[in-house]
């Protein structure tokens, strides 16, 4: 689950990292109030999107004086971001964060993730900061510092010696960046982080280490240990469809295509739109309902599925383990009847139940077809859609 930037930089306050002061407006009357109340005559203004690239886009921008301060919160609210990562339908800010302006000396790259060759969380550094990471990396990799560290967050005496040399710390700086990182460390680990980047960590005219900006991800699969931060989730961030999947407990991502995926399991999931691929069409989402969905749980993914002006089929692909497809028929049909669907649905089942499963198909007397494997399951839904 990502984060905005004014949340991720609460939780690194609490961890004991240095940001500069900032507050949250959801109108430009806000912002005026906010600036007032703090005095500010100047103020760093950024949208508040799960994206980066927001300079690039248009969405920072520095303001002078109360009336630039409400103009430009005026025109930032609202504002919709498109670019790589928010995909071509955008994001749309509701927030903008107020910042006081920084006098920067220096400035730097940090993070941590978590390195799957290595099994183990891992430090990122770079003297490049401000920039794209990716594109260091690629271009100069020279320039970056990799640190793995343990589950305990802790990194040990000679990495920390390594990372102050190679970042051109010395003296107080070098005890505060190595402080800092200490602190950068432990805060990924126990708030379950899959990323914290801090992009630029600044170095200040006085000397001292600021988190400028920050992005933050927690892990899904551990939110049950952190209700405060998954009661964070902002459904304006994702699509109608991701937003309701969430609430249904139902693994959704919404992808471009008119082939609407309907699978138990991921990896089932992933073939499945591989191979629609492969005939000639493109899935319009990833959906696992997992492997001991309901019968009601199956229709609201139908819900979900058709809820996309964009899905001209549905294909059910499901191997009948923990869920058998008699359960998985009972929640096609009623969803089917219950919907009114009047796109095709193409079913592909195996496993438990299957010859139960096709009797309920075939006495629910609705136009759903049925297919003996996959690859026939993807050609029928291909050719539904006149492809």
């Amino acid at each position: 689950m990502d984060l905005h930037e004014y949340q991720a930089k609460n939780i690194l306050k609490e961890h004991g990292i240095e940001v500069p002061d900032f507050w949250v407006a959801t109108s430009a009357h806000e912002a005026v109030e906010i600036a007032e109340r703090h005095h500010l005559r100047e103020a760093v203004l950024k949208i508040q999107v799960h994206a980066g690239g927001r300079g690039k886009a248009g969405g920072v921008k520095f303001a002078k004086g109360l009336d630039e301060i409400a103009h430009t919160a005026k025109m930032l609210i609202g504002m919709k971001m498109v670019n790589r990562q928010t995909g071509p339908d955008g994001i749309v800010a509701e927030k903008v964060l107020l910042s006081r302006p920084v006098d920067i000396a220096k400035e730097y790259y940090i993070g941590a993730l978590v390195d799957r060759n290595l099994a183990c969380p891992l430090l990122i550094a770079s003297r490049e900061g401000g920039m794209d990471i990716e594109e260091v990396a690629q271009k100069t990799p020279e320039k970056i510092l990799k640190l793995p560290f343990g589950l305990d967050g802790k990194l040990r005496s000679f990495q920390l010696l390594r990372l102050t040399k190679f970042m051109g710390w010395e003296g107080h700086l070098a005890k505060h960046g190595a402080l800092f990182a200490q602190h950068l460390a432990k805060c990924f680990v126990e708030v379950d982080a899959s990323l914290l980047e801090i992009n630029p960590l600044v170095q200040t005219q006085d000397g001292k280490l600021m988190a400028l900006d920050a992005k933050l991800s927690i892990d899904d699969n551990a939110l049950f240990r952190h209700k405060e931060m998954a009661a964070l989730y902002d459904a304006a961030q994702g699509s109608p469809q991701e937003a309701a999947a969430r609430e249904a407990d139902l693994a959704y991502i919404a992808m471009h295509g008119q082939i609407g995926c309907m699978v138990n399991g991921a990896g089932l999931a992933m073939a499945t739109m591989d191979i629609i691929k492969l005939c000639g069409a493109s899935p319009a989402n990833f959906l696992d309902v997992g492997g001991s969905a309901t019968k009601e749980k199956v229709a609201q993914g139908f819900r979900i599925i058709l809820s996309d002006p964009n899905v001209k089929a549905v294909l059910v692909n499901i191997f009948g383990g923990i869920m058998n497809c008699a359960t998985l028929a009972e929640g096609v049909v009623h969803a089917a009847k219950e919907q009114k669907i009047h796109v095709p649905i193409i079913v592909r089942m195996e496993g438990t139940n299957v010859e139960e499963g096709k009797r309920h198909f075939k006495e629910s007397h609705l136009k759903i077809i049925t297919a003996e494997d996959l690859k026939q399951a993807a050609e029928y839904a291909v050719a539904s859609i006149g492809r």
